[in-house]
C-alpha cells in the first residue's frame, strides 16, 4: 500500500517561514501530479500548490510568491517552502499524489496523507 507521510508542520509567528515534506512510499512505479491541499477551520479543503512530475507548478492565487512548491522524483519526496506566512494560512495541510503501482501499471490512484498542522500567530 503506497504511504504519504508529511512532516514539518508547528507553530510560527506571522512573517515566518515553514518547509513541509511529503514523503511516498510503497510499490510506486511512478507519481505523476502531486499537490498540497488544506483545510483551515469552518472551510472546505482547498488546493494551495501542485506540480506535475516534470516541474510545472500550479499555485493559489492566495500564497502565489510566498510559496513555491518542489519535488525530488528520485525521492518520491515533495516539499511545500512557505515563507511570509499569514494567520489566515492557518490549516492542516494534507498531501496528494497520483500514483501509478508497480502492481497496476496502466492506471493511476489517488492518495492522500494524514495532514500536518500548521498555525501562524498574529
Amino acid at each position: 500500500q503506497v504511504q504519504l507521510v508529511e512532516s514539518g508542520g508547528g507553530l510560527v509567528q506571522s512573517g515566518g517561514s515553514l518547509r513541509l515534506s511529503c514523503a511516498a512510499s510503497g510499490p510506486i512505479f511512478s507519481i505523476n501530479v502531486m499537490g498540497w491541499y488544506r483545510r483551515a477551520p469552518g472551510n472546505e479543503r482547498e488546493l494551495v500548490a501542485s506540480i506535475t512530475s516534470g516541474g510545472r507548478t500550479n499555485y493559489a492565487d492566495s500564497v502565489k510568491g510566498r510559496f513555491t512548491i518542489s519535488r525530488d522524483n528520485a525521492k518520491n519526496t515533495m516539499y511545500l517552502q512557505m515563507n511570509s506566512l499569514k494567520p489566515e494560512d492557518t490549516a492542516v495541510y494534507y498531501c496528494h499524489a497520483r500514483v501509478v503501482l508497480t502492481t497496476a501499471p496502466l492506471y493511476e490512484s489517488s492518495y492522500w496523507g494524514q495532514g500536518t498542522q500548521v498555525t501562524v500567530s498574529s
